[in-house]
């Protein structure tokens, strides 16, 4: 299965779920890495150490279970061995008399668990965590993500006049358990900076900063974030993590990579973000668009996320073997997006952590088994570019219905769509997970401990399992997608294993507020636009970014939210800022995927040589300066600039991508045909404006920073653009050389030298550090 092993170590002062009491207040006075709890909780302390160590043995894995003895269940942990009814694994109050503690605490290495040879030995703290708990009263929890969000009070602080919304009140209550201080407001600059950029994911303009820094009345920032919030681009910017969970491509995956058209999928869900669809009815749609009564060509469409997996046109291959993969791929995206769990896990055997067993995975499977499709559909040579079932989008529904979708051609935009067979197929456990080994057949369902499915309450179909998704005492489903907002906002989420809640995943920093979360946004018509505001309008974010050593020091991930995050700009939007800043953007929304500036030779070396894209065959005019998220992506090989600052490959669902540096990034930022045309451009435009050099400058400081300079920094860049300007103006040809970058149309600018030297000076600063970062 696609899972490790992993040694975690988890902060003590978080909060008691269940109890609902701050763990802070039940703990020593000694140093937080050696304290013991005086109040050891089953979920925050001793259920991670036995998942870690023990459930490989002794958990949901009935295949690889031993002496038929499992310490992930209630029933489990109370029972009496298989060897010796007389000795049981926990006795309340009775650590010397509970085998667990006297097998974990053995000097007999014959005795001792787990044993020697697993490495998988306790350390002597943990040892004695599980003897408190047992001595007090071993009381067993259900996991805390498959527990109903539960209604919170929320918490009185030292500081109330800090907080904007109750998101800050609970933030501050762990910050004041911390012993740490919220920062200062950031300066209008910065905040309105940040705000742009995770709202629309485009940079303030001029008129913009202008407008806001100019405002004093009380509700200055109130105004600037409903502005954003209803911009175009705010769906824009919001679909950019979807697109990663729903692996949207522009190809089919495997060797021939032929082309597909999902890209009017893509703009539905711009259209949905924008359109403040809610997230039940964004939910079902996507999941069950078809099944809907009277389903309407959008509701089509947007089932589109179910066919975003790969697909083979490979002649020779097995055409049931293929057909299972489709369906896998759909089960897992499910299990990830939507509940976040490592629903894989359980495909060849029962789950080895979570309750997931085989069985349950495949009547899971059950409800993406029904479609009429086949493994291999088409031939490359024809360019199929959409396996049925599919829809055809006419320029008449672009007129009538589909009015979202930008369309130019004339000709139908097939799409692939999701329609169940008229007969129920029937799903077996797959034995080992192979294709060709089916075992017992399975009726549709869903893992019990997560939450039962109710046949008389629920469809045996995947509007049954929207509906099941929606229950208003799912425990997941609004979990899962508030923390992946707010993960969009603060770098991390409340849970930072955003796609794993299950036993292996981090525990939650701030349970309290993710559950007020949860709640508060079923509860008001889970209003997606509404989430969003809440997050961006609390003092918590608002927050400068600026770190003191203390807190550096005693929080270096920030997981108690005492300053504001510097983040990197996702991929795409460097892009978007580069273009933006320069004035090259073209702000288009939606429409077929483009093909910017690449490296010759890619796309003939990676794949099969057959089809329409064998070769890389680059666009020109408008279609160059399109925002990130068009970017054409062939799985087999994703735009290389994307994937150097850590965009998804669109392989399979990802719902978290990672944060790396590496030399390469600063070499792309220094090389990029992109990066020097946006300089050349920008240089230009600023050479026909009527103003002397340093105000030039100082501009372009502005554009692409995003502030004014200081003097300091006016004086360096003065300095280096006269510097420049004396070497180009000894090495005409040189100037003339630098200045030929990209295809934008050159103005006709005579004093190339000042040309040449303004433009190092405007690609210096997109090479700046604070130039990608919010």
């Amino acid at each position: 299965m696609a899972f490790v092993f992993k040694r975690r170590f988890f902060l003590i002062a978080r909060w008691v779920i269940m109890a609902g009491t701050p763990l802070w207040q039940c703990t020593s006075s000694s140093s937080t890495a050696e304290r013991i709890p005086d109040v050891v909780d089953y979920n925050f302390h001793i259920r991670p150490i036995l998942s870690d160590r023990c459930f490989k043995c002794h958990g949901p894995d009935g295949n690889q279970r031993k002496a038929d003895l499992r310490l992930d269940t209630e029933q489990g942990l109370y029972k009496a061995l298989k060897d010796d009814p007389q000795a049981f694994v926990v006795i309340a109050g009775e650590p010397e008399h509970s085998e667990l503690y006297l097998r974990i605490s053995a000097s007999d290495t014959s005795m001792l668990m787990p044993p020697p040879s697993s490495n998988l030995a306790l350390t002597e703290r943990e040892v004695k965590l599980i003897r408190r708990w047992i001595s007090q009263g071993a009381k067993y929890q259900k996991h805390w993500a498959f527990i109903p969000p539960q209604p919170r009070e929320v918490p009185e602080t030292d500081h109330d006049d800090w907080a904007k919304n109750e998101i800050d009140n609970f933030v501050l209550a762990r910050m004041e358990a911390q012993d740490l201080e919220p920062n200062e407001e950031a300066d209008k600059e910065r905040l309105l900076k940040r705000l742009s950029f995770d709202v629309t994911g485009l940079p303030p303009d001029l008129a913009l900063q202008k407008k806001f820094l100019a405002d004093a009345s009380p509700d200055a920032y109130e105004k600037v974030v409903d502005a954003l919030l209803h911009s175009p681009h705010y769906g824009e910017k919001m679909a950019i993590p979807w697109l990663d969970a729903a692996r949207y491509a522009d190809s089919h995956g495997y060797q021939d990579d032929g082309y597909r058209t999902m890209w009017p999928w893509r703009d539905w869900v711009i259209h949905a973000f924008n359109e403040n669809y809610p997230f039940d009815k964004f939910l079902s749609w996507q999941l069950a668009g078809d099944l809907l009564p009277n389903p309407t060509k959008e509701m089509l469409l947007a089932t589109g996320f179910n066919r975003n997996h790969k697909i083979t046109q490979e002649g020779g291959v097995i055409d049931e073997e293929y057909r299972i993969e489709y369906v896998t791929d759909r089960t897992n995206t499910f299990g990830k997006t939507f509940l976040g769990l490592t629903f894989e896990c359980a495909k060849c055997h029962d789950h080895k952590y979570d309750p997931i067993s085989q069985k349950e995975y495949y009547s899971t499977f059950a409800f993406f088994n029904q479609l009429n499709e086949k493994g291999l559909v088409g031939d490359i040579q024809l360019a199929s570019l959409a396996d049925p079932p599919r829809m055809s989008i006419s320029n008449e529904d672009v007129k009538r219905i589909l009015t979202f979708i930008n369309k130019k051609d004339k000709d139908p935009v097939p799409v692939m769509i999701m329609k169940d067979s008229s007969k129920v197929r029937p799903t077996h456990v797959l034995v080992r997970g192979a294709y060709d080994a089916p075992g017992e057949v399975v009726d549709f369902n869903v893992p019990t401990a997560i939450y039962p499915f109710d046949t008389a309450k629920f469809g045996r179909n995947r509007l049954g399992l929207a509906q099941w998704l929606l229950s208003k005492d799912h425990p997941l489903t609004s979990r899962v997608f508030v923390n992946r907002v707010w993960q969009e906002f603060f770098g991390r989420g409340i849970v930072k294993t955003s796609g794993d809640f299950g036993m292996q995943g981090e525990l939650p920093s701030h349970p309290e507020l993710l559950d007020w979360l949860a709640l508060d946004f079923m509860n008001h018509g889970w209003d997606i636009r509404r989430l969003v505001k809440q997050i961006v309008m609390s003092a918590t974010y608002r927050q400068s970014a600026a770190v003191s050593e203390r807190k550096l020091r005693s929080d270096p991930e920030n997981i108690w939210l005492s300053r504001a995050p510097r983040l990197r700009l996702p991929s795409e939007l460097i892009k978007d800022h580069v273009l933006a800043s320069s004035g090259l953007l073209v702000r288009e929304i939606g429409g077929p995927s483009v093909k910017p500036y690449q490296p010759k030779g890619i796309w003939e070396s990676s794949t099969s040589g057959r089809g329409v894209l064998a070769y890389y065959v680059q666009d020109h005019d408008d279609k160059l300066y399109r925002r990130g998220m068009y970017n054409f992506i062939k799985r087999t090989v994703p735009p290389p600039v994307m994937l150097m600052f850590d965009a998804s490959n669109r392989d399979q669902c990802e719902v978290k991508r990672m944060r790396t540096n590496t030399p390469l990034q600063a070499l792309v930022m220094l090389n990029d045909p992109m990066v020097l045309e946006a300089s050349r451009v920008l240089a230009e435009r600023l050479m026909l404006e009527n103003t002397q050099a340093d105000e030039k400058i100082s501009k372009a400081f502005n554009l692409i920073l995003c502030r004014e300079a200081d003097e300091k920094e006016l004086a360096l860049l003065n300095k280096y653009y006269e510097e420049e300007h004396q070497t180009y103006a000894a090495a005409p040809d040189k100037a003339a050389e630098f200045i030929k970058q990209g295809e934008f149309r050159h103005e006709e600018i005579k004093d190339t030298a000042s040309l040449a030297s303004l433009m190092q000076v405007v690609h210096t600063l997109y090479n700046m550090d604070e130039a990608i970062t919010r």
